[in-house]
């Protein structure tokens, strides 16, 4: 999601250039049709994109932007070489003119070429030695001009950095060439040109807002994030948002809004989930106020801020944004359409994670319909997927595994037999037959889906993969086979490698791992595993959410087990704080984190404090679940030790008959039928 925004961010930008100041490709294009003085209608001269030995850009190179190149050489020899002194220039040849680079040796692309390619993995970093790619081989051989320039200058960048930077046709090949250098995975290389290219555009802005310096701060962020290094690129997009004035036109507004939208999607990656919303929320603000509140794009971004919305479990602003989305392309879109359907799916995952089940299954239903209408055959088994997981939500068993076994058939014939979708349908299946208690059945399916998973076909991604363990892992623990619940979990924690963006998933695994080596006695592993997940939880702000407050609460119990009482009593008070605040003080869980606290404050001998938590906790559960439930026995019992121990008797507080009747559900419903 978040690298189709960015893809589209970049597109917008050079459509978005207005007559006052062209947009990179009109410049890229100046360039390309300049011609050479001293090459003026060579027939060896080939147009850019083709497979001659030298490109049209090539041979532009030395004479438009011939210092550029020149520093940008001395540069990345350096690296290499370790110094300038190890670096033996060759001779210049006779009519002076630099020896001509093997434009071979790089990969040229066609000036079309899709912005998307900025977000193909990366697998160099940024610092170390020079790179060996077969990109690389043209800066290793030095032109004659270099070499004179090293002759002359005890700093060889002094002269260099920043030669003609004030060119306003540099600055667009420059960043032209850092996006063919990602096309060529080489995104270390990219980063040089791309960061050249924006002092470029900013020496030549002198101060005034430039739409294509916000463009290349653009490509910069997206490079650093194809690099991993997202902290890097928070930043620069700050940067870019800082620069367009809304009211300069429309152009600066839609540029300031791909700005919100990609910091959004970078605080994502970091796992700063309040910090991404709020980004996005300014950026779907400035397009609303540009486009207008009913354009169809607004409707998308809607769409877009609801997904995240979803992730962050935030699910009823997500079905208020999904549903403007959807009345704004029913209005302006034709009946059923792709957009629409789009809108519909996310709503019905919407409703279903809500408990609204009737209702997701209808939005579900109509998406599907659409889907077939327009051909979609592969997207509908998706659809028939999560039907099948609403049928098992509402216990209609038959109705779900028609639903399954409909979209196995086309995943298989579709996809392949081991294809991971075909694997995710089987889970699927091991989690309904196991629900109801078809352990056989289950298992066998569970096993199927492994056998794709530990041999999956190329393309198939490690986090698919890590999701599918993880799934596999949960049904395996319901059976009560935590050994190889545990293995699976760990398996699926080596694929995600400690992924910048994925610390909240990582995060969820880990505690689910603490809570399994909690069941097994592995006390200490335990401790770690939640001791790692919460720190993890902190880093990406769900400090506030009720997945930390439990986290917490099931640390302090590890840490009771461990015998250190005074930081399981911390983080019980912790949990009771967070849980408090998303629950409630009545809700089951937070009851759980009061009585364990008590425990916790008896073992330090702080009966007081323990007696008053214990009445409270044990009025609650009678007053929830009755006196006869063996939970209120059990703690009841506790209680009777605390105050016997104290020389104390319980505290009750007196009830008129009116509201013991009002609570007793069966005098209530009683006297109502008898009142009727």
């Amino acid at each position: 999601m978040a690298g189709s925004m960015q893809s589209e961010a970049l597109e917008m930008h050079v459509e978005a250039s207005g007559a006052g100041e062209p947009s990179i490709e009109q410049l890229y294009n100046n360039v390309c049709e300049m011609e050479s003085s001293s090459e003026g209608g060579s027939p060896s001269r080939e147009s850019f994109g083709s497979d001659g030995e030298e490109s049209r850009i090539d041979s532009e190179l030395r004479h438009l932007v011939a210092g550029e190149m020149e520093a940008m050489k001395v540069i990345e020899e350096e690296e290499e070489n370790g110094s300038v002194a190890n670096v033996v220039p060759p001779a210049p040849a006779e009519n002076g003119t630099p020896v001509k680079e093997h434009s071979s040796s790089s990969s040229k692309k066609s000036k079309k070429a899709s912005k998307s390619q900025l977000e193909s993995d990366a697998s160099v970093g940024l610092n170390g030695k020079a790179s060996t790619e077969e990109g690389e081989s043209e800066v290793s051989k030095p032109a004659s001009r270099v070499g004179r320039r090293r002759k002359s200058n005890a700093n060889p960048q002094s002269g260099t950095e920043d030669a003609g930077l004030d060119n306003p046709d540099l600055g667009p090949f420059l960043l032209k060439h850092a996006r063919d250098l990602i096309a060529s995975e080489n995104p270390r290389r990219a980063l040089k040109y791309a960061l050249r290219a924006t002092k470029s555009f900013e020496k030549c802005a002198g101060g005034k807002p430039s739409l294509n310096l916000v463009m290349s701060l653009h490509v910069v962020a997206a490079i650093y994030c194809n690099l991993g290094k997202y902290e890097e690129a928070v930043p620069v997009l700050h940067r870019s948002i800082e620069i367009p004035v809304i009211e300069e036109g429309q152009e600066h507004a839609l540029a300031k809004f791909s700005g919100c939208m990609q910091l959004g999607d970078t605080y994502g990656m970091l796992g700063q989930t309040a910090h991404s919303l709020q980004w996005y929320a300014s950026g779907l603000e400035i397009q609303k106020q540009t486009l207008g509140e009913q354009d169809p794009r607004v409707g998308e971004t809607c769409r877009y801020l609801a997904e995240a919305h979803v992730q962050a479990l935030q699910l009823d602003e997500a079905q208020r944004l999904c549903q403007i989305a959807l009345d704004i392309h029913r209005e302006h879109r034709e009946t059923a359409s792709l957009e629409e359907t789009a809108d519909r799916r996310l709503m019905g995952l919407i409703c279903d994670t809500k408990g609204d089940h009737e209702a997701a299954l209808e939005h579900l239903v109509m998406a599907s319909m659409s889907m077939v209408a327009n051909g979609q055959e592969t997207e509908v088994a998706s659809v028939d997927c999560s039907i099948g997981d609403i049928y098992l939500s509402l216990g209609r068993y038959d109705e779900a595994v028609f639903a399954y076994q409909k979209a196995l058939t086309v995943f298989k014939t579709s996809k392949g037999e081991n294809h991971a979708t075909v694997a995710s349908v089987f889970v699927r299946l091991a989690d309904l037959y196991n629900k109801t208690g078809k352990l056989r059945e289950s298992k066998s399916y569970c096993e199927n889906a492994l056998k794709i998973y530990q041999k999956p076909i190329p393309g198939t991604s490690l986090e698919e993969i890590a999701t599918g363990l993880t799934d596999v892992s949960a049904i395996y623990e319901t059976m009560n086979e935590h050994e190889q619940a545990l293995k699976l979990l760990q398996k699926a924690l080596k694929m995600y490698n400690n992924s910048a963006g994925q610390q909240s998933t990582i995060a969820g695994i880990e505690a689910q791992m603490g809570v399994l080596h909690y069941i097994l006695g592995n006390y200490g592993e335990s401790y770690d595993s939640f001791k790692s997940a919460i720190a993890k939880l902190r880093t990406c702000g769900e400090k506030k959410s009720a997945f930390f407050g439990i986290a917490l609460n099931q640390m302090g119990l590890a840490c009771v087990q461990r015998y250190s009482i005074n930081e399981a009593a911390e983080l019980f008070e912790e949990a009771r704080t967070v849980l408090e605040q998303e629950y409630g003080p009545y809700h089951p869980d937070t009851l759980g984190v009061y009585s364990n606290l008590a425990g916790t404050y008896d073992a330090m001998g702080r009966l007081d404090e323990a007696i008053e938590i214990l009445e409270y906790v044990v009025g609650m559960r009678e007053e929830k679940l009755g006196t006869a439930n063996p939970d209120v026995d059990d703690e009841k019992r506790r209680l009777g030790e605390l105050l016997k121990e104290a020389g104390r008797v319980r505290s009750r507080k007196a009830k008129s008959l009116e509201n013991l009747l009002e609570t007793n559900p069966y005098i209530a419903t009683k006297r109502n039928a008898v009142a009727a």
